[in-house]
């Protein structure tokens, strides 16, 4: 298995090169690959308990990405996603592990694309509540308490 240096920073840390390129991955996987038109910057990446976690390619910039956003008595972790020249590599564990170093023993949440839900039970999540459809992709609720 493959060590990525995931990198981890507040949106006042993110040079603007570094944030342009982010935002840019995150669009090219929900919006265009994923043909979703939905207002992708939320807000959300501006709030000062929100954590971005990425990880660069050699020379690529990103290629792997997800935010943590504090949501007072749990953390939500969404825009899970990994560049499709760089999947399979174990990116978005790397990740995942990371943003849980980041959590620490807050419980946490996130929407899973539903045939993704069985990887993210791998690191602790189950499903809580009803699942759903936004954008047209099925979703399933999901939390982990950590012990």
């Amino acid at each position: 298995m493959t060590e990525y240096d995931v990198r981890v920073a507040g949106f006042a840390e993110l040079d603007a090169l570094t944030a342009y390129r982010l935002w840019q991955l995150r669009e090219s996987v929900f919006v265009v690959e994923q043909e979703c038109a939905y207002q992708e910057l939320d807000g959300r990446d501006v709030e000062p308990g929100t954590r971005h976690l990425w990880v660069d390619g050699a020379g690529d910039g990103p290629v792997g990405y997800l935010r943590v956003l504090d949501e007072g008595d749990h953390v939500r972790i969404g825009r899970v996603l990994v560049a499709a020249s760089h999947r399979g590599r174990g990116v978005s564990a790397a990740l995942m592990r990371a943003a849980l170093g980041v959590v620490g023993d807050r419980p946490s949440v996130l929407a899973a694309q539903t045939p993704l839900a069985g990887w993210y039970a791998t690191f602790g999540f189950v499903p809580d509540g009803e699942p759903f459809v936004e954008d047209g992709i099925p979703h399933t609720p999901m939390r982990r308490t950590p012990v």
